[in-house]
């Protein structure tokens, strides 16, 4: 009986031996970091005036989403278009033209341009994060006068491409 006992002590013994024992340790810290570079996305949907025929002005309005990193402060801008005139935006189809314009508001008072010039204005505003909760939609507001020109238009479909431009 005395040799049972004694195998699993003298086992104990050995493996306590064989395992290496720690006189002193030393510490350090290690940095970790990073930093939240300023960003933005942004997305225009297609602004459509549907059917115009020649009895009335058309008004229609699209949305832009803007998402800039928190407290990043931006400009929207909007293009001339192939008219490169911010005082008269033009639809095209060949040669044929429509008027029309684009604003910041829905009075119309003001042509959503880059506002570098006093006829155009810009709209300004500052992120609140990246996520798609915090996207911003801007709203621009078209209009597609009753000119003279406008009434005069032949028949056909007309369009314009806007370069839609987030500065931060």
């Amino acid at each position: 009986m005395r040799s049972k006992t004694l195998m699993p002590v003298a086992a104990g013994l050995i493996l306590a031996a064989s395992a290496p024992a720690f006189a002193a340790t030393k510490t350090t810290t290690m940095g970790v970091s990073a930093s939240v570079a300023a960003n933005c996305v942004v997305s225009a949907s297609n602004l459509a005036f549907g059917p115009y025929d020649g009895s009335a002005a058309l008004t229609n309005s699209a949305p832009i989403s803007v998402r800039c990193t928190n407290g990043t402060t931006y400009d929207l801008l909007l293009s001339e278009g192939g008219s490169a005139s911010y005082t008269q935006r033009l639809l095209s189809n060949g040669t044929n033209t429509l008027q029309y314009n684009l604003y910041t508001t829905s009075a119309a008072n003001t042509v959503w341009g880059d506002g570098t010039t006093s006829s155009t204005g810009k709209v300004s505003w500052t992120g609140t994060g990246m996520s798609s909760s915090a996207a911003y939609i801007h709203t621009v507001h078209g209009v597609l006068p009753n000119s003279t020109t406008n009434q005069d238009a032949p028949v056909g479909n007309y369009s314009d491409t806007i370069t839609v431009t987030v500065a931060y």
